[in-house]
């Protein structure tokens, strides 16, 4: 069992966001008074929350897979769930992944074009402004 600020510490993050999840419904830690008490169970929560904020899920679809957690004790769906986000977020990642790569490819171009541009216009400047 671990106060607000010892839990905080030990996920990295602040005392802040663990209000914020509480508020979201997303953990639900004991009180003790006015004092905030997590759990293990709290804490792997978090952590799975954490982990779904950093691989770009919504609090929406935590707080769902979170939910199936509960109510299939096989975690046969929630498996399933989480494929299915799973997928849909790589199908997204490699859409973006092809836009920046496209996007990357324009900017050279431009900064080439650039570059010729400026030799040609004064052959004495330095033509790696960027460093």
């Amino acid at each position: 069992m671990l106060g607000i600020q010892e839990a905080a510490s030990q996920l990295g993050v602040t005392m802040r966001t663990l209000r914020f999840y509480e508020d979201k419904g997303l953990i639900s830690p004991q009180r003790a008074g006015t004092m905030r008490i997590y759990s293990r169970r709290e804490i792997g929560r978090m952590q799975l929350i954490l982990r779904g904020k950093r691989l770009g899920f919504t609090i929406r679809e935590i707080k769902e897979f979170l939910d199936l957690y509960e109510v299939d004790p096989e975690h046969v769906e929630q498996m399933r769930n989480l494929r299915q986000k799973v997928q849909e977020r790589i199908k997204d990642l490699r859409k973006q992944k092809k836009a920046i790569e496209q996007t990357l490819g324009e900017l050279v171009a431009i900064e080439a074009e650039a570059s010729d541009w400026i030799t040609r216009a004064r052959p004495d400047t330095e033509t790696d402004d960027a460093g």
